[in-house]
């Protein structure tokens, strides 16, 4: 076990790794440890330190804040073989965080794949959880797999017979073409960090996406088979946190964060194992981006599901797009803020025991 600190931010971010016999997670930390515990998770391609904001916001408020860089990213393990990418192997890997860090029970944030995860440990161990923060990805209660997100695809934007998959074609080529996939996103991993977080525009709402158009054009960036050069967006990233992040990718490569995409079954049948159906009983917050081409919620049937297996949902929809924790913090920040006052999970103090 480590610990270092990340400067810049105050309260500062602590850079600590923990390692079991199976797993080794890296994460940040701020805010006092015998605070209430909230966890931040990331999704695809990120690391910990994209939740550098809310964790700053949350830690002043007086919130023990972790955020574990995920398997395959980062700090943490990086297995080789594609069948540890399973949502199961995931939660398992923030079971352990959790038991690390006193196994209170605790407010989970997630983003994108992140959200899968909160939502798969609520759904299994809902005793770990107080209430669950879902950004960008809305709960699939089956699973979140291409067999459960296609069926709900807006027809009206994508007619079936030229768009099969919809939106979701770019998770279609990882299943048919992993390996030209990952080699196109490692060809220039600045490049290719750089094309992808892009904030939401408004203009794109209800027109094709560009990840529809993967399979057809050969590949996300089509004969190039690497990224156009391209600027990072600064007021996503901060420019040294990006930094960060394009190192960690060049060191990972994109392979372990993709394979994330090749596990359905698995997850499938993991969803299937949850008990009540996958149905979550604490308080959940669904944050929309109105601006997200892939998983807006917005005028169409993919919030429906999450709708109905979830005991307690408020959802609040922003002028955002897929990367909404970084394109709207001080939103999401108050997003929250104002969710755990209303559900009265605010109290703060002592961390108590599960």
């Amino acid at each position: 076990m480590s610990d270092s600190t990340i400067e810049g931010s105050t309260p500062s971010l602590g850079s600590q790794t923990v390692g079991t016999r199976r797993h080794r997670t890296h994460y940040l930390h701020s805010g006092p440890p015998d605070g209430p515990l909230m966890i931040f998770v990331h999704g695809w391609p990120s690391i910990a330190l994209m939740w550098r904001a809310q964790m700053t916001a949350f830690a002043a408020d007086g919130w023990h804040c972790v955020a574990p860089d995920l398997r395959g990213y980062g700090g943490s393990s990086v297995p080789t073989d594609i069948a540890a990418y399973t949502i199961e192997e995931v939660v398992a890997d923030m079971v352990e965080l959790h038991d690390h860090l006193g196994g209170a029970p605790a407010i989970w944030v997630g983003h994108d794949w992140g959200s899968v995860v909160v939502a798969s440990l609520a759904a299994h161990e809902p005793g770990r959880s107080r209430g669950v923060v879902l950004t960008s990805l809305a709960y699939q209660p089956g699973g979140h797999a291409l067999q459960t997100v296609v069926p709900l695809v807006d027809r009206t934007i994508y007619p079936v017979d030229a768009y099969p998959d919809g939106q979701w074609d770019y998770y279609r080529y990882y299943t048919t073409h992993f390996d030209s996939a990952v080699a196109d996103l490692d060809a220039d991993v600045a490049a290719s960090l750089a094309s992808i977080f892009r904030p939401g525009d408004p203009a794109s709402a209800g027109e094709v996406s560009p990840n529809a158009l993967v399979s057809r054009h050969g590949g996300r960036f089509g004969s190039a088979h690497r990224a156009p050069a391209t600027q990072p967006d600064p007021a996503l990233w901060p420019p040294a946190d990006f930094d960060v992040l394009v190192e960690s990718l060049r060191t990972n490569g994109f392979g372990p964060s993709c394979a994330w995409y090749l596990n359905d079954d698995a997850n499938l049948a993991h969803a299937r194992s949850a008990p009540d159906d996958g149905r979550l009983s604490q308080p959940v917050l669904f944050v929309n981006g109105d601006y997200d081409q892939i998983c807006s919620i917005t005028g169409n049937r993919q919030g429906d599901p999450m709708r109905a297996a979830c005991a307690d949902l408020t959802v609040v929809s922003m002028p955002a797009g897929h990367w909404l924790p970084l394109e709207r913090k001080a939103a999401h920040v108050e997003a929250i803020r104002t969710w755990l006052r209303d559900e009265e999970l605010a109290t703060l103090g002592p961390a108590a025991a599960p």
